[in-house]
């Protein structure tokens, strides 16, 4: 059973989906149960996984038996069992959050709605864990598609959004593709080990027919993870989709476009062929530009979910600076920081749409003396804000270190100024939140209000909501405080592969 572990967390939400779509045409409720045990046994597996790498090294899985370069692969070391890992976690707790936020707003047709989710995991999944380019293609695709879908179950506005993030990714795929096919043009393969074989033992790097194949990787992940300037789908999908469908999308559809970014400079086209390359050089001012509008955008936010898709943009420019500079310690920096800020993205998320189910708050102004309605979900989220700035022990805070510190390795001071100024705009942001939830919109005239006159606006989330935001407020404080071994597998894994060894 451990050998198949590497696609049971790939397989199981597949396969529940369309046990959902089944059962649910006599038993809508069953939804929910089976889509919650199908990703607690997928995050079982992912977990597996990630122990035998951590132990016996990379695993090599080929679906269906058939070797590379013929067959697909899965080849999963250690970064790609960590993302893996941090999908199921994200997936599962989303799906335990969902109960409530889709029963009110889709009702009776929840049951359509989460053999979408599942796919959408199963997509992402498998984006992380295979080793073929077009392979990655078709699987960049299932996820896209699904969460056109997710998208346009939300708001009115939310049709729009969907269609226009429809039109956005469609041309990232496109140049993805294009990309892929020029690879495969040069060097009759599409496994990735063996593009990088042949790019390094013909010396093929160089070649204009493999530069233009970066240029249109590069460019269609960056519209796809939503780096600036090609951001522009973002922002309204996020905010008019349902909650649960933002909670999702939000941490992973970025983040594993980032990974997809890191797997293609180190593992294909190798870290000494991007460092000689012009990229190192214009790519993290791109990355600054991103940070500073980002930062700047989500300052001048009122509806919290739109100010959450700003603060991602930012975030976004942290991960891609930090690679393209280029060092073992930034890429390692810049991964750890994909863990880390899909967790507080999450945090954010679930936090917004608990005090949206119980308040129907979706403005900053709406928060006033939420501390005192929503303790509990308060305190989650005050622990993500907290992280967000990079104070510590959260992970925020470890990940800013990390990004600093390749910052200052690589002598990038306006790399580093960025990342500064943007942790400054966070604390303008959470702090002005943390005012009105606390003292109200105007000063108190008094401290004379009764107690009772307090309580009766207590009213927390459901527990279901409850449990997941507590849950990963306390995974982004252990994440912080137990950084090292994470930083460690992640760094080793790296050094292996800048030295030779692909990995994947």
């Amino acid at each position: 059973m451990l050998q198949h572990a590497p696609v049971i967390h790939l397989l199981a939400p597949f396969y529940a989906a369309i046990i959902i779509c089944i059962a649910g045409m006599w038993r809508k409720e069953t939804a929910y149960p089976i889509a919650v045990t199908a990703l607690s046994l997928s995050l079982l597996s992912a977990v597996a996984t990630l122990i035998k790498v951590g132990i016996a090294g990379p695993v090599i899985y080929a679906m269906g038996g058939w070797s590379a370069p013929f067959g697909i692969h899965f080849h999963i070391d250690a970064l790609s069992a960590l993302m893996a890992v941090l999908i199921q976690v994200v997936a599962l707790l989303t799906a335990i959050h969902s109960r409530h936020p889709i029963h009110s707003s889709i009702g009776e047709k929840s049951y359509l709605y989460y053999p979408l989710f599942l796919l959408f995991v199963t997509g992402v999944t498998g984006i992380c864990q295979t080793a073929d380019a077009f392979n990655l293609y078709v699987l960049i695709e299932v996820s896209a598609l699904t969460s056109y879908a997710l998208i346009a179950m939300g708001e009115k506005r939310s049709v729009h959004a969907s269609f226009n993030y429809l039109l956005v990714g469609s041309l990232g795929a496109t140049l993805y593709l294009l990309g892929v096919g020029y690879l495969y043009l040069k060097t009759g393969t599409l496994n990735m080990q063996d593009l990088n074989f042949i790019m390094t033992t013909r010396e093929l790097f160089s070649t204009p027919t493999i530069q233009v194949a970066l240029i249109l990787l590069m460019v269609g992940l960056w519209i796809k993870m939503a780096q600036f300037p090609f951001h522009g789908w973002l922002p309204n999908a996020y905010t008019w989709a349902p909650s649960p469908s933002a909670a999702l999308m939000g941490p992973l559809m970025t983040k594993v476009m980032v990974y997809v970014m890191i797997r293609f400079m180190i593992s294909v086209y190798g870290l000494d062929a991007i460092v000689d390359s012009m990229w190192t050089t214009w790519v993290p001012y791109l990355a600054i530009a991103g940070i500073v509008y980002g930062s700047l955008m989500a300052l001048s936010q009122h509806y919290l979910r739109r100010m959450v898709t700003y603060i991602i943009v930012a975030e976004i420019g942290y991960m891609v600076g930090a690679a393209w500079l280029a060092t073992e310690l930034s890429i390692t920096a810049a991964f750890y920081h994909v863990i880390s800020d899909a967790l507080m993205t999450l945090a954010l998320f679930l936090c917004i749409a608990a005090m949206r189910v119980r308040h129907d708050i979706r403005s900053i102004h709406d928060m006033e003396n939420i501390f005192k309605k929503m303790p509990i979900t308060m305190v989650a989220f005050s622990i993500v804000a907290l992280s967000l700035v990079g104070i510590p022990p959260t992970s925020g805070f470890i990940s800013k270190w990390y990004l600093i510190s390749a910052g200052i390795d690589a002598g990038h001071w306006p790399y580093i100024i960025a990342l500064l100024l943007a942790s400054f705009a966070n604390a303008v942001i959470f702090f002005r939140i943390f005012e009105i939830g606390v003292f109200g919109k105007k000063p108190a005239e008094g401290h004379h209000h009764e107690e009772s006159h307090d309580k009766k606006y207590l009213s927390e989330a459901p527990f279901s909501m409850l449990i997941p935001c507590l849950v990963i407020s306390a995974s982004i404080i252990l994440l912080g405080i137990f950084n090292q071994p994470f930083i460690e597998m992640i760094s080793t894994t790296i050094s292996s592969i800048s030295g030779g060894e692909v990995l994947q």
